[in-house]
């Protein structure tokens, strides 16, 4: 995928909805289709239960939800933490342990929330500073996620939602496409409010 056509994705792909579909479908037991040999059903409580998809174990976070995730993820654990005024809630999925013992991130999602996060500029410059980028040779690139103006780079993109709020996304660009990076970035946002 080039990247001009990058810049205007804000919805999730058909494949996730098409996966997420036939996954909902297995875990309740249905089918659309029995084959002539099929045996009848076991009674439910003699049928063992599916485990929920990590896209159904996502959940929120810091009240956004999460509902995108690529296939292939690790075990995730949450974070808080504060620097320079600005709180951050975070996921990370991490893969592991290899053969040394050693754990990989995967992916991370996080909330960013402070006053000094007045618009996107403002982000990438509190970014700048945080992750200690040089901002002549960050290699930065505007992409709409969901409706929100946001920055992609190599392995993460990160977008502006009101004043005060922010999100960024992570992943193991080695492990996982942009696709997949933007996928769920454009699945992870502040729950409606009705």
């Amino acid at each position: 995928m080039s990247r001009s056509s990058l810049l205007s994705r804000v919805a999730p792909s058909a494949r996730r909805i098409v996966i997420g579909s036939v996954a909902t479908l297995a875990v309740l037991g249905v089918s659309t289709t029995v084959p002539a040999t099929a045996s009848p059903l076991a009674p439910p409580s003699q049928r063992s239960a599916a485990l929920p998809s990590i896209e159904q174990r996502a959940g929120t976070l810091d009240g956004f939800v999460i509902e995108n995730l690529p296939d292939g993820i690790g075990t995730p654990s949450d974070f808080e933490y504060e620097w320079e005024d600005v709180s951050f809630h975070s996921r990370v999925w991490e893969s592991g342990p290899d053969p040394e013992g050693a754990f990989k991130v995967d992916l991370t999602v996080k909330t960013l929330r402070g006053a000094k996060l007045t618009d996107l500029e403002a982000l990438k410059n509190f970014l700048v500073e945080y992750e200690e980028r040089d901002p002549d040779n960050w290699r930065l690139t505007e992409v709409k996620v969901g409706g929100y103006d946001g920055l992609f780079a190599d392995d993460e993109v990160f977008y502006f939602i009101a004043p005060g709020v922010a999100a960024e996304v992570t992943a193991d660009a080695a492990r996982f496409s942009d696709m997949d990076l933007l996928d769920t970035a454009a699945g992870f946002h502040p729950e409606p409010t009705t």
